[in-house]
């Protein structure tokens, strides 16, 4: 079978023409310059022979920017890139963009507008997409633009701009808007529909009409009116110059739209903070009143932003390809979670042989070339990736010659790429406002794809050196040049003339995309999410490292935020994103229309399920753990695509599964390690350690989270082992969120343990615990003895969101002062025994006053047991399915869990007793 992106030729082609010129550091032509940073430098012009940006065609391309916007770096790698990067020749205006809910594309009259609801499933039951097809136009009567560039931008919204010398427009859309917002001189306000439109609603400057089976309203300035004549709809603005659209979740949604029609959203940012174990972030529009006073607006959120908000949400919904998106009605929300866990390297554990750990080490350190021929960006990144696991493996057991041999050859490596005119470097091109790195790999130099990717290795290798040698990680040394590729990949100031704002990584998309220019009609792609997050593990551990707080947290925030994009879109880890048509439980790819079981360069089963999960690493690939279930899931179905088990890949998968199952993948280790191949970014060395240690400590349980960020917990049966590195220079004791406390010496790696469940803890932090007896009640007590009750059968009816013959647990009583930020959590043990087609739910209720009327009812999404008999365990997690009321201080107040069965014909036992089931309330 293939191998995971062969060398292309080109790039063998490139290394051979500059080795036989003889092209070395004095090579550089007399007309480049070198920019010294640090001990370091990079060149302020490409290497001879080698490409920019360009056109399909090879032609060279500058950004398509406005003269207004042509000073600011241009964010390619977005949504909506293919307005300022024209790829292709014949197409100055756009490809579909997928803003979610509405797709667009620019083409001369104006912004093709579509609202996509039924997936199709193409490639042989390969892929999934909601691709964009017209409903309407929105642009204005004549316009007959030549080109659309981009005008202004934010960190989810864009504002083309088209201009044909009499008529001038300007719309403004993004993310999670359901409005488009346009400004336009010298002509009418025109929109020109598919097909013929229905009027359901005309009240003169407010048109709502039905097209394609979507609803939509259409807003001109008061005392305009709207002329409906076949397929156009027109407009005179008045003498003002702007109008606007929506959709609507359903026509008589049409008076809530309405009062937010006016209030256009000019710009969009978010700001995030890390600590105490929990990633917060606020998601903000600005608005201008173009009538009225009205600053409001409407928002739809992706399902990775509801799951983890407590803002009040509209009954509106939408359809997307990321599942249902639930409407937010004012300018900003906010959503809160669980830190990923982080750790330079898996602990030391006495599971692992010393002797044969030092063997397979032997083989990587000392072998004739431990870079295997590595020459671009990629393939060297790789071979940095490769050897950085392997250094603190080395100093666990004390074979310090290898430590210092691998740090040195990782040096030598940054080094030599560090320091313009050699046969690698990295050039920094000022139309693009880009760091290039050169030999370049699969499109980074000519369509800016995948920066994140390989240059995510360089800053994780150059992480574990600072953790041995810190001087050499000094801005004046090479830590300089560490920085410049983290302003390219990942630069948290919008204030940086010279690099974008977080370049490759979409904020409220919540991942980050690969391709530089999006130019397809399915729109961006990313095909492997797990090397997005090797760089947020990336920044973590280099901003620990060198004590940088502020890349530290940037890197929680993204591999935070990643992470549950990852569960959810790639993953389908709830089951409630992909189409119930599409056969599959994983994704290779990601597309703004969908989702593809698919590689760019193989059909190969093992590299699709794979390459969402290299390399995998103790700083990016712990979260994953998170949803074992999904994990399981994904190995199953690679088995049965594949035909049995893992050949290639076999070492990822191995390590995959044993972030759900350590026991069986120690199993297969044990059975076939004697006769295979590491995949190119892995070693024996790190999989036997990887696989040994998870065997002996349990796999990740990453609902309980520590306050440093380097920090991490895994669970084996009853018993958790806690485990932090300090890369401080003084003692740290770290506090987890369950309460267990653990001492780390500085420069250290420390390890404890304490009992728990292994699973979904809520956070003790977030407010007063209440445990679960049977009986009936809810207690702050520890609950008495183990027991369990019964949850009647729903008898084969669907009571998703009613409660049927429930459990009820009630404490009384309670005052308690709400917590601000913080949300109800709980833990609940269920086990439906051999049952199939079962789904616990539960509704948590509160009653301020005691007086019998419940002021806040939380109904959360059920939970499908397994038909295996044991525990599992349903929590917060899961999401709310529908809220009701608001919540306030408790006076006397009572506190109501009900569980029951929403589907199955049969019963199942709910955990109680001890600390078996709780719920934590958010009050202090």
């Amino acid at each position: 079978m293939p191998t995971r992106r062969s060398r292309p030729a080109a790039a063998m082609v490139l290394a051979a023409a500059l080795a036989a010129v003889g092209l070395g550091p004095a090579a550089t032509p007399a007309f480049a310059a070198s920019v010294p940073v640090g001990a370091g430098s990079y060149s302020d012009t490409r290497p001879p022979g080698t490409t920019g940006p360009t056109t399909d065609t090879g032609a060279p391309v500058t950004p398509k920017v406005t003269r207004a916007a042509a000073d600011k770096p241009v964010p390619t790698n977005d949504w909506w890139s293919s307005l300022a990067f024209q790829r292709y020749g014949d197409n100055p205006y756009s490809t579909p963009m997928y803003g979610h809910p509405l797709t667009y594309q620019a083409v001369s009259g104006g912004l093709e507008v579509g609202y996509p609801t039924s997936p199709t499933v193409v490639g042989e039951g390969r892929q999934y997409e909601y691709a964009h097809k017209r409903d309407l136009t929105l642009g204005l009567s004549g316009l007959d633009s030549p080109d659309t560039k981009a005008d202004d931008w934010s960190d989810w919204t864009v504002t083309p701009y088209w201009s044909d010398g009499s008529r001038t427009l300007r719309t403004t859309i993004g993310h999670g808007l359901p409005f488009v917002y346009a400004q336009g001189s010298g002509g009418n306000a025109q929109i020109t529909t598919a097909a013929t439109p229905t009027v359901f609603s005309d009240q003169g400057n407010v048109l709502g009409i039905t097209v394609g089976g979507h609803h939509y309203a259409l807003f001109a300035p008061t005392g305009s009116d709207w002329d409906v004549s076949g397929t156009t709809i027109s407009a005179g603005l008045g003498g003002k110059d702007y109008f606007s659209l929506a959709v609507l979740p359903s026509t008589d949604a049409l008076a809530t739209y309405r009062a937010y029609a006016f209030s256009f959203v000019t710009g969009s940012q978010v700001e995030w903070d890390s600590s105490a174990g929990t990633v917060g972030a606020t998601y903000k529009l600005t608005t201008e009143a173009k009538e009225g006073t009205e600053r409001g607006t409407l928002q739809a959120l992706y399902r990775h932003q509801w799951l983890h908000t407590t803002d009040d949400l509209t009954p509106y919904t939408y359809v997307s390809p990321r599942g249902t998106m639930k409407v937010r009605e004012g300018t900003s929300f906010t959503t809160s979670q669980k830190a990923a866990p982080v750790l330079p390297a898996l602990p030391k554990t006495d599971a692992v042989d010393t002797s044969r750990l030092r063997t397979h080490l032997s083989e990587v350190a000392d072998a004739p070339d431990p870079f295997s021929g590595a020459t671009d960006t990629y393939w060297t990144g790789k071979a940095l990736g490769k050897l950085a696991q392997l250094v603190p493996l080395a100093d666990q057991i004390g074979e310090t010659a290898t430590r210092d041999k691998l740090v040195g050859l990782l040096q030598g490596r940054l080094q030599e790429w560090f320091t313009a005119g050699g046969a690698s470097e990295f050039s920094y091109d000022k139309d693009w406002k880009t760091l290039t790195g050169h030999p370049a790999s699969y499109g980074s130099d000519s369509e800016l794809n995948d920066h994140h990717f390989h240059y995510g290795y360089y800053v994780y290798a150059a992480a574990i050196v600072a953790q041995y040698d810190p001087s050499w990680a000094e801005d004046s040394a090479w830590g300089g040049m560490v920085k410049e590729l983290i302003r390219d990949t990942a630069n948290p100031s919008r204030s940086d003339s010279a690099f974008p704002f977080l370049r490759g990584f979409d904020v409220y998309a919540g991942h980050s995309w690969a391709s530089g220019h999006q130019g397809f009609a399915a729109g961006n792609n990313q095909e492997s999410s797990s090397e997005s997050t090797n760089l947020s593990a990336a920044l973590v551990l280099w901003g620990s490292a060198t004590g940088d707080a502020r890349l530290r947290d940037l890197g929680s925030y993204l591999l935070a935020t990643e992470g549950e994009a990852i569960a959810q879109y790639w993953f389908d880890a709830d089951e409630e994103v992909f189409p119930g048509s599409f056969g599959h439980d994983t994704v290779g790819m990601v597309w703004g229309s969908g989702g593809a079981y698919s590689t760019w360069w193989t059909a190969n089963p093992e590299e699709i399920h794979g390459i969402n999960v290299l390399p995998v690493t103790a700083g990016g690939s712990l979260h994953l753990g998170g949803h074992k279930e999904a994990i399981r899931r994904n190995i199953a179905e690679m088995e049965r695509e594949n035909g049995g088990p893992a050949v290639e890949w076999r070492d990822i998968l191995w390590e995959f599964e044993s972030l759900a199952d350590p026991a069986a993948a120690k199993a297969k280790w044990d059975a076939g390690h004697a006769g295979y191949t590491p995949e190119e970014g892995g070693s024996k060395a790190h999989t036997y350690q990887w696989l040994t240690t998870l065997d002996a400590l349990g796999a990740p349980d990453p609902s309980v989270t520590g306050d440093l960020p380097t920090s991490a917990v895994f669970a084996k049966g009853g018993d958790r082992t806690y485990v932090a590195h300090n890369h401080g220079s003084t003692e740290r004791t770290v506090t987890f969120s369950d309460g267990h406390e653990l001492t780390v010496p500085p420069r250290s790696t420390a390890t404890g343990n304490g009992s728990g469940s292994g699973g979904q803890d809520p956070e003790p932090s977030t407010g007063n615990t209440f445990r679960l007896r049977s009986g009936g009640a809810l207690t702050t007590g520890t609950g008495g003895a183990s027991a369990s009750d019964t949850v009647a059968s729903s008898e084969g009816r669907n009571h998703d969101g009613t409660p049927n013959k429930p459990l009820v647990y009630e404490a009384k009583g309670v005052n308690a002062t709400l917590k601000a930020g913080a949300s109800t959590a709980f833990r609940l043990r269920v086990d439906a025994g051999t049952a199939v087609g079962l789904g616990q739910q539960a509704r948590v209720s509160y009653d301020l006053t005691g007086d019998g009327t419940f002021d806040r009812t939380e109904t959360y999404a059920y939970f499908a047991t397994d038909p295996v008999p044991g525990w599992e365990e349903y929590t917060h997690a899961r999401g709310l399915k529908s809220a009701t009321g608001t919540l306030g201080d408790l006076r006397g107040g009572t506190v109501r869990l009900e569980v029951w069965n929403a589907i199955g014909d049969g019963t199942a036992l709910l955990g109680t007793g001890g600390d078996t089931s709780r719920v934590v309330i958010p009050y202090e």
